[in-house]
């Protein structure tokens, strides 16, 4: 793992702590797994990876058409599940796009996602994008 992403695992295992349960980086083609917890690894077993990180690709396409149709810029996707959450942002530049996705066990307080955005933000945003290009298809 290169030192650009592990600030940027460090960052949201910090946000997370305990209720992290999994994150991955993906770009148009591939995905990399960065972390995931012990009790989650046999969840994923049964899981279509692929199919998962296929559908959060759309992602590129709704935040393009939210920034067309909204004065405002993208910033995250959050979706809630009945014990889990997932985060969806995006580290952008022209040339590249890396997705970046995260599963947490849902809490009873609820998740301060702005609060994420904004420490992925700090940790990546004086590494070139590409830094991040996922390594492997897990």
């Amino acid at each position: 793992m290169s030192d650009a992403t592990e600030r940027l695992l460090v960052s949201i295992r910090r946000f997370g702590g305990e209720s992290l349960r999994d994150v991955w980086l993906f770009d148009q083609w591939t995905h990399e797994q960065l972390y995931v917890r012990s009790d989650v690894a046999s969840d994923l077993s049964a899981l279509d990876v692929d199919a998962l990180i296929d559908n959060e690709r759309y992602g590129y396409v709704t935040r393009d058409t939210y920034e067309s149709l909204l004065d405002d810029e993208y910033a995250y996707t959050v979706r809630g599940f009945e014990e889990t959450e997932q985060f969806r942002t995006f580290l952008a530049d022209c040339d590249h796009r890396i997705g970046v996705l995260a599963g947490f066990d849902r809490s009873g307080g609820g998740h301060d996602f702005a609060r994420l955005h904004e420490d992925i933000v700090s940790a990546v945003e004086e590494t070139p994008v590409e830094e991040f290009v996922p390594s492997t298809c897990d």
